[in-house]
């Protein structure tokens, strides 16, 4: 039932050899025992169906033994048996090794395949991979026309005449259909070049490095991406003196060309043969020639992959040994390799602290984001439905052209008078509501979490806070005094005297359910009861914070008149009503462009921060004129960071694109779309116990037991790392991690949500191979 049946294979290949090392005559024989075990599976089945044709049991496997079949026919037995080799610890392709090692010895020998010598000309080595900033995010800069003018731009203001395309580079600029499917975005592509790119003008002689005979030449314009391609076949002997051979490809020449050539012709070292094609000849890409060796060639002839998936990389690049061993062009003219994933975890382990917590069972290196999408340094596009902090896209090119401009002009502090700060507090407030007219700028939720609190001890003179269960606001140390998420978790010491508690109005697995239309006022009355306390102790409360929709309690939906009554209970003691809308604020709810609208209030203070500068550093408090009055009080606040001009203009753009392009409606629309989608899902799977949420944030909830809302811990856990495995990227949340929350860029779309949608299903699918659960405690605290 594999789509990848040999991947799959090799897992096991590998979790086998583990345990009971594999000889290699039993690894070159193992895929054609695989697929003799299929033929014999579904003759069986055959041969019992005429004797019991009523007797389903017996065929129930045949379907799928012969899909396999298929699939595993369409697959080299060579390139299998290199898998399998790989999937052991051994070199992937045994005849590798005597070529590379022959090309080291020879290899300075070679001729240079261009009329100048690579190893001494000036020369250009362009970055075109995943994470280059000379393409940038957006895909549209690979478009190949577009690269190619920034290709020569590049070269002739370095006064170069051969520009470098580097081997074993993941790209992703290998865009059509050719290189992977188009209609799901997140699959896997073929995005590793196995060559080397030599920019050229087009028409550039080519020689031949070494002695070659011509095995194979083919126009493959369309639909393969080379152009004219010519395979040449060198021969030599190995170390034991037995004769070998490997070929070299050189792809993007002249139609003309293969005029003249032939199979079977001798090209002697040195001799032109070819010349370099122009665009036209080669599916628009800039003149360039491509360079390529090749161990075996696997009875491809001249349609040899010269891209190949990451997930089979240690293979291709087996059978594609580095050319510079044949061109020689100088090791320090290219840029040192970058660290792959598993390079960079054990550096980071290393140099981070330790607490410092990575996503997902297996870690990802993140390199490239664009809108809905991340992409990770083989090329692999992930469908973003879990950081709120680019509200409006990953790289929205509007916000970066905003902040690259201002960053290029002047970027300083507000003890400077500068308009944009300016500019900024006044569209910031005509977004509220009345009172709230004074802003403070800073750089994060946490330092504006932490100022909002001063505010409102200032303010009222006292020092008690009362928060809610399981809350999280911020990173300092005041800040984790008021989240019982982190001091009440693994390292925490438990509650300061002056902060109180209060039960989390979550009528889905709370004391007071939905069925229950006081429940909003019941659960608002554990705060008067919290209130009352204070005044019965002689004590005075300063403020009560919470999210307007509790994001890492579980993405919970306050019932209807709670916030209304807290706040009529906290004003009546002399307190202070503070939002944290660093979740859910600029629309992303979709009916509100502020959560605590959804409950009709209007706080003492709001805090904004994460997505108010779509990922640059930006905070904001706005409160009263009556607050913001008490906190001048001759001490000086100020923040170095806080409100500079370049933060200022990215958060204009952000609400620029807000408006420009109607997110807040689209959340809307979306949101629903996707609600009505995942609540058709939840009938078909019991472990779905409720989905909640408003718009662009949204909550599934799983559950062992719908009828005592048991949280599925581990089940949770699973499914957000097969999504991740799936090329989705979500997360858990909830004082039991077994709620998945969703909180997407704002351009998400239906076709996202559907992704999305089928992908989970696929995956709760697999339910029967769940571990089973040890108790429904809490696990250990994660961040935000």
């Amino acid at each position: 039932g594999k789509i990848e049946p040999l991947a799959a294979a090799a897992e096991v290949v590998a979790g086998y050899h583990r345990a009971f090392p594999l000889r290699e005559a039993e690894i070159a024989v193992l895929f054609p025992l695989i697929a003799a075990r299929l033929a014999v599976s579904v003759t069986n089945s055959a041969q019992r169906a005429t004797v019991k044709p009523e007797d389903s049991y017996v065929t129930v496997s045949e379907a799928p033994a012969w899909d396999a079949l298929e699939r595993l026919a369409k697959i080299h037995p060579r390139f299998a048996h290199y898998t399998f080799r790989h999937a052991c610890g051994l070199k992937p392709v045994p005849e590798t090794a005597a070529v590379e090692k022959w090309l080291s010895s020879n290899g300075r020998k070679a001729a240079s395949v261009l009329d100048v010598d690579l190893r001494t000309a000036a020369s250009m080595v362009f970055d075109f991979s995943v994470g280059s900033t000379f393409l940038g995010a957006d895909p549209a800069a690979a478009d190949v026309s577009v690269m190619g003018e920034k290709i020569r731009a590049e070269m002739k203001r370095a006064g170069v005449s051969v520009g470098i395309g580097r081997y074993d580079e993941a790209r992703p600029i290998y865009t059509s259909a050719l290189y992977g499917s188009n209609e799901n975005p997140t699959a896997e592509r073929r995005t590793i070049h196995l060559g080397i790119d030599l920019e050229v003008e087009a028409g550039s002689a080519v020689h031949a490095p070494i002695d070659g005979i011509v095995h194979a030449l083919a126009n493959n314009a369309a639909p393969l991406d080379y152009g004219p391609v010519v395979v040449l076949r060198h021969e030599f002997r190995n170390d034991e003196g037995a004769p070998q051979q490997f070929f070299t490809l050189l792809g993007h020449l002249t139609e003309q060309t293969l005029s003249r050539l032939r199979v079977g012709q001798i090209v002697p070292r040195g001799q032109i043969f070819a010349n370099v094609g122009g665009t036209h000849e080669n599916g628009g890409w800039t003149p360039h020639l491509h360079f390529q060796i090749i161990v075996d060639l696997l009875e491809y002839g001249t349609d040899f992959p010269g891209v190949a998936r990451a997930s089979q990389r240690a293979v291709w690049t087996s059978l594609s040994p580095d050319p510079n061993l044949l061109l020689g062009i100088p090791a320090d003219r290219f840029p040192p390799k970058e660290r792959d994933a598993t390079e960079t975890l054990a550096a980071r382990r290393t140099l981070l602290g330790k607490n410092l917590s990575v996503s997902y069972q297996r870690p990802l290196k993140i390199v490239r984001g664009w809108m809905q999408y991340l992409y990770d340094d083989t090329g692999r596009a992930y469908l973003d439905v879990y950081n709120n902090v680019p509200l409006v896209g990953h790289s929205h090119p509007r916000v970066v052209r905003a902040a690259q401009d201002q960053l290029a002009l002047l970027n300083t502090n507000t003890r400077y008078l500068h308009d944009n700060v300016i500019r900024y507090a006044e569209r910031l407030t005509r977004k509220l509501p009345e009172p709230l007219r004074v802003c403070y700028f800073a750089n994060s939720g946490s330092e504006a979490n932490e100022l909002a609190l001063r505010l409102a001890r200032t303010h009222t003179g006292r020092e008690d806070v009362i928060v809610l269960e399981h809350a999280y606001h911020g990173n300092t140390n005041t800040l984790i005094d008021i989240s019982p998420y982190k001091f009440d978790g693994p390292g925490g010491r438990g509650r300061k005297a002056w902060v109180h508690v209060a039960p989390i109005a979550d009528d889905y697995r709370g004391q007071f359910r939905r069925d229950d239309p006081e429940a909003g006022v019941k659960y608002a009355a554990e705060v008067g009861k919290i209130v009352d306390k204070l005044r019965g102790d002689g004590r005075g409360l300063a403020a009560y914070i919470a999210e307007t929709l509790p994001s890492v309690g579980g993405q919970i939906v306050f019932p209807p008149n709670y916030l209304a009554e807290v706040y009529r209970r906290v004003r009546g003691a002399g307190g202070v009503c503070i939002s944290d809308e660093v979740q859910v604020g600029f629309g992303r709810l979709g009916t509100h462009f502020w959560g605590f609208e959804t409950q009709g209030v209007v706080p003492d203070i709001v805090v904004l921060g994460k997505p108010i500068g779509n990922a640059f550093p930006l905070a904001a408090v706005i409160t009263t004129r009556e607050i913001a009055a008490s906190f001048a009080n001759g001490m000086e606040f100020f923040s170095t960071f806080g409100g500079n001009p370049v933060a200022c203009a990215a958060g204009l753009a952000v609400l620029d694109v807000l408006e420009e392009e109607d997110l807040q409606y689209r959340a809307l629309r979306v949101g629903k779309y996707w609600m009505e989608e995942l609540r058709t899902l939840q009938q078909c799977h019991t472990l779905i116990g409720d989905i909640r949420g408003s718009g662009l944030f949204l909550g599934i909830d799983l559950v062992r037991d719908r009828t005592t809302h048991q949280p599925a811990t581990e089940q949770a856990d699973y499914v957000v790392n097969r999504m991740r495995e799936c090329g989705i990227l979500s997360g858990t949340d909830g004082p039991y991690h077994n709620v998945i929350k969703l909180r997407p860029p704002l351009i998400f779309s239906e076709a996202d949500a559907d992704l999305f949608n089928s992908t989970l299903d696929s995956i709760l699918q697999e339910d029967a191979a769940q571990p089973e659960a040890t108790s429904a405690t809490p696990v250990a605290s994660k961040p935000r």
